[in-house]
């Protein structure tokens, strides 16, 4: 039933993406161009660091899947992808693998194809330490992702009912386990009351999960009976509404849910992201066109991160945060309902003397 469960995922996760608009709140996110901010392309790195972790370009494939004969196969493919771009990846859920070790490959094989790269082990909030422990071990993973996810289950038929060992659950592991713990929502969105909870938990990275990718509400209704959660599809905030929300929170936050291209990528490292990851339209890819079709579209995408940052004047990822954004739209609303000066985000160049040195403007 698990293996079921998880292709009924994957089969719904692709057709959601093939009917998708194309538009969500990252569009209501734009840069000031500065047409003398430009530097040398040779400049440029792309490399990120952050809560003890390194890696070389700051985009990253997001938890997926796992658990099944055919999702097995994804984990090989994506892991070759992450192998053959430099990107780190992450499994899906591997509450499968507990309750059926048999399916222990269809997970390893993400460290069996890509021995060399940072892979990620993912689980749920109520895993028990010695499994948290169980998942890190069988990916050797350099990190392990714990992944929360109420609206989910409360739509999924079998879902969880219960939430409330969560809080103490996640600072058990956080603080039993030797490899950096990241916290992600799975489309919903962290608010910044649930990453300060993280931080005090022994958290030390957050990624926000926002709403705008793959809308799980949407899947687990799509596989009641009687579709009867329907109005709960969109729940959430937008993972720029997040990242918006979560200045200065005291611990590292990535950015995940609805990005679509090195644009969003740019945005999201903008608004403060130490890195950006993608799921569901990569998964289009890898399904529609294969394994080569997904490293060239990463390819493309890391290129383009590169030619974006040149042209905006940001030697590294997190130069990028010096850079001049506008916000428009419902998003601008959100930030004044929350407090948040969306007018500071519009100069940040002018009070940046070493923006400036950066990029030798003389604003």
């Amino acid at each position: 039933m698990i293996g079921q469960r998880k292709d009924d995922h994957v089969r719904l996760a692709v057709e959601q993406h093939h009917a998708h608009s194309g538009r969500n709140q990252f569009d209501e996110v734009s840069f000031v161009h500065h047409a003398l901010a430009g530097i040398d392309r040779a400049d440029v790195s792309l490399a990120t660091t952050f809560a003890g972790i390194s890696w070389q370009v700051p985009l990253y494939i997001n938890a997926m899947t796992g658990g099944s004969e055919n999702t097995g196969i994804i984990n090989r493919d994506l892991a070759i992808a992450a192998r053959e771009t430099g990107v780190a990846v992450a499994s899906g859920s591997m509450s499968a693998y507990f309750k059926d070790p048999s399916c222990a490959g269809t997970f390893s094989v993400l460290r069996k194809e890509n021995p060399d790269g940072f892979v990620i082990a993912n689980i749920n909030a109520t895993a028990s330490v010695d499994n948290a422990q169980r998942a890190i071990d069988l990916l050797r993973a350099d990190a392990l992702q714990i992944h929360v996810n109420t609206v989910q289950e409360t739509v999924m038929p079998e879902g969880d009912r219960s939430f409330s060992s969560w809080v103490p659950q996640i600072q058990k592991i956080a603080a039993a386990v030797d490899v950096p713990v990241i916290v992600k929502e799975v489309g919903f969105g962290l608010s910044r009351e649930s990453v300060l909870t993280l931080r005090e938990l022994g958290v030390r990275v957050a990624d926000l999960g926002g709403r705008g990718g793959t809308d799980f509400a949407r899947i687990e209704n799509g596989r009641r009976e009687l579709g009867d959660y329907a109005y709960l599809h969109g729940w959430g905030q937008s993972t720029v509404a997040c990242l918006l929300d979560a200045q200065n929170v005291g611990i590292p936050v990535l950015a995940s849910g609805g990005v679509r291209n090195p644009l969003d990528v740019a945005r999201a490292l903008a608004l403060g992201a130490s890195g950006v990851g993608a799921s569901g339209g990569f998964l289009r890819t890898l399904v529609d066109g294969g394994v080569s079709a997904l490293v060239g579209q990463i390819s493309t995408w890391l290129d383009q991160l590169a030619a974006l940052q040149t042209m905006l004047g940001a030697r590294t990822p997190a130069d990028l945060t010096r850079c001049d954004l506008l916000i428009h739209g419902e998003l601008r609303n959100l930030c004044a309902d929350l407090g948040i000066d969306t007018g500071s985000l519009a100069r940040r160049s002018r009070n940046s003397e070493a923006f400036h040195e950066t990029t030798g403007s003389t604003r």
